[in-house]
């Protein structure tokens, strides 16, 4: 049986239980919740390296690709909070290129809300991806693939680049440096939007799903959500150096699972006298902005200000829960009503499309067992 090390509060044994039975699935992974505040869940184990064998250890980095999308949201309300930054101004009043192709009357709302109609791109080189302009400057020459603001369709690759120019043309820093700086360090964040070349060494291993790429190619690549899921030359390798030192504020976030649960934690209270939005941001962030049906991926969309809202299809679903699930099935979110925040990540991608992927699930139902009024 593969070791499990950290710590789990009383009350929270479920959780390592659920953890330990995940373990039989995976390579390796990490949980972690806080509540109130303080942290009660904080477990790692397996495999960070099938090829070498290194094992999971406290330290390890994990690449947690949507579950990224958090972080540049969480940056652009915090803009919007200290008055930088106007959600219901046009977006073109930050970035003046981007008023071409009839997008002048876009409002920076609209990016957070997956609403601008700009989900989709040509296929270009990875380099092109990784530079940050070449992108930016399609964006802004970009033609909407629908009426802005009249449906939802999930911006997978370019909601990153949108928010994160409009919060490098307001504040002057890349969304990764302002992350860095005014979230990350008050916390002591170990979660990065670009990492550091000298860490790439903690890192674990990305364990895609069998025929992952392949079942990519088959796809019609005249539909929508082909091109917005697929828009380099090459396949997007979140494994490789280059893709996760780079910013991509959609999908290259990279820490570990103490690092994003202390994150949602902060975002929903304070932790060790550091709150990372005010109440009221807070509240406006995760009201529901829009709700429908998603024209990319064609399922059901609640969506806030960059963060999804839940519904009954989600494993997290709380009337009062906000967050983000990642590619593979990593997943952070927080309940402001019970005072959870959960963070969860692994290297072993979920493979079965066809059904859901039960692990973090599991331990959703654990930690929601251990705060239940007959539990904790």
């Amino acid at each position: 049986m593969t070791s499990i090390e950290g710590t789990v509060a009383p009350g929270y044994e479920r959780v390592a239980e659920a953890f330990a039975a995940n373990l039989a699935l995976e390579a390796g992974a990490a949980v972690a919740v806080y509540r109130h505040g303080e942290p009660v869940v904080d477990l790692w184990g397996g495999v960070a390296d099938p090829g070498t064998g290194r094992p999971w250890r406290r330290d390890t980095l994990q690449v947690v690709y949507s579950t990224t999308k958090a972080l540049p949201s969480a940056c652009a309300c915090l803009l919007a909070e200290r008055g930088v930054l106007d959600l219901d101004a046009p977006v073109a009043a930050y970035w003046p290129e981007f008023a071409a192709g009839g997008k002048d009357r876009i409002p920076v709302r609209w990016l957070l809300t997956h609403q601008a109609g700009l989900s989709a791109l040509p296929r270009m080189p990875l380099a092109d991806l990784y530079a940050w302009h070449p992108v930016i400057e399609r964006l802004a020459a970009a033609v909407p693939e629908w009426e802005p603001g009249t449906a939802i369709g999930y911006h997978a690759l370019t909601f990153g680049w949108l928010v994160g120019e409009v919060i490098r043309r307001a504040d002057g820093r890349t969304p990764g440096r302002f992350f860095a700086d005014e979230i990350a360090a008050p916390l002591g964040l170990d979660l990065h939007i670009g990492l550091p070349p000298s860490e790439l060494d903690r890192r674990a291993r990305v364990i895609t799903a069998p025929g992952e790429r392949e079942a990519l190619a088959r796809l019609d690549p005249a539909a929508l959500a082909t091109r917005t899921l697929v828009i380099s030359d090459e396949p997007l390798d979140l494994d490789a150096p280059d893709a996760l030192t780079c910013e991509l504020p959609s999908v290259n976030g990279v820490g570990t699972a103490r690092a994003l649960a202390r994150f949602y934690a902060a975002l929903i209270g304070e932790v060790d006298g550091v709150r990372v939005l005010a109440p009221e941001t807070l509240r406006a962030a995760t009201s529901e902005q829009a709700a429908g049906p998603d024209v990319v991926m064609g399922v059901p969309s609640r969506v806030g200000l960059g963060f999804g809202l839940p519904s009954p299809e989600v494993p997290w679903y709380s009337p009062s829960a906000f967050g983000f699930p990642g590619h593979g099935g990593s997943l952070g979110y927080a309940d402001p009503e019970t005072g959870i925040a959960f963070g969860y990540l692994m290297n072993r991608l979920h493979a079965d499309y066809a059904r859901p992927d039960p692990r973090a699930a599991n331990l959703i139902r654990a930690v929601r067992a251990a705060v239940s009024p007959a539990g904790r």
